[in-house]
């Protein structure tokens, strides 16, 4: 696949430069810039980026950071099986943990929700970072959901961390989840309350909080610059309808006069 003129290889993180310290150079170039490429589409080209880890996946399958690019792709496009597939070999390469809160959703994609709980009370829980921790909890409490216990994953989302005022990475997300699930559980009330919170929280727009807000509330939005054909004919009266009132005028006025004709004859 064509790699833009732009990408030197460089924009990777450090850690995965140096993981492909361990290939020949020219090779290292090569896999360097198909990873940006993955970096650079995986959120609004999720199938080129897929496309690219492919290649770096073809290039050097036997670096880690290759097989978390290519995870990432694949779960993007929704391939779970392939993902998860991935997701494990890097694990096995690294020992590390940091994937375990994906891969418990890859496992909810495949239709596995049970095995996703499973893997939220594993140990390797407990070894993940706060971030990865709420990662969990939310990948649980869409497990509960799947399996169709709203009241456990309103539960499952109750921590210290959707108490907290302080604002971090996944305070939005985190309350978002759970006004979803209120709703959910017809607690109309209370999800609203969570939603304007999830807005308050949500400065990058990474949910759509405010737009669930609004719903709630019964605000509809309006395209002022709509200007399609129905709008036109629903505003303002056309030339038409004018001209048409004023060709009745004269036609009633011509009808008069030969009226008057006929009574002179």
């Amino acid at each position: 696949m064509p790699i833009p003129e732009d990408v030197t290889g460089y924009e990777i993180d450090k850690d995965v430069q140096q993981e492909l310290q361990s290939l020949p150079k020219g090779l290292a170039e090569d896999v360097a810039k198909n990873l940006v490429m993955v970096a650079r589409l995986i959120d609004e080209d999720p199938e080129g980026a897929y496309g690219y880890s492919r290649v770096a996946l073809r290039l050097a399958s036997r670096v880690a950071a290759v097989r978390e690019a290519a995870g990432f792709a694949a779960y993007a496009n929704q391939k779970y099986n392939e993902a998860l597939a991935e997701f494990r070999a890097a694990r096995r390469m690294t020992g590390n943990v940091e994937l375990w809160p994906v891969m418990a959703d890859c496992e909810r994609g495949l239709g596995r929700p049970e095995k996703a709980l499973d893997m939220a009370g594993a140990p390797d829980v407990n070894k993940l970072d706060k971030a990865g921790q709420v990662e969990m909890r939310l990948v649980a409490a869409g497990a509960r959901r799947d399996m169709g216990q709203l009241d456990a994953a309103i539960v499952t989302l109750q921590s210290p961390e959707l108490a907290s005022n302080s604002v971090q990475p996944w305070t939005a997300r985190l309350r978002y989840a759970y006004a979803d699930a209120l709703l959910a559980a017809g607690r109309e009330d209370e999800a609203r309350e969570w939603f304007a919170k999830a807005v308050e929280s949500d400065k990058d727009g990474s949910t759509d909080a405010s737009d669930r807000l609004a719903e709630l509330d019964g605000v509809e939005f309006v395209d002022a610059f709509d200007d399609s054909d129905d709008s036109d004919d629903e505003g303002a009266p056309s030339a038409a309808g004018l001209d048409t009132e004023d060709d009745e005028d004269d036609e009633d006025e011509e009808d008069d006069e030969d009226d008057e004709v006929r009574d002179a004859k």
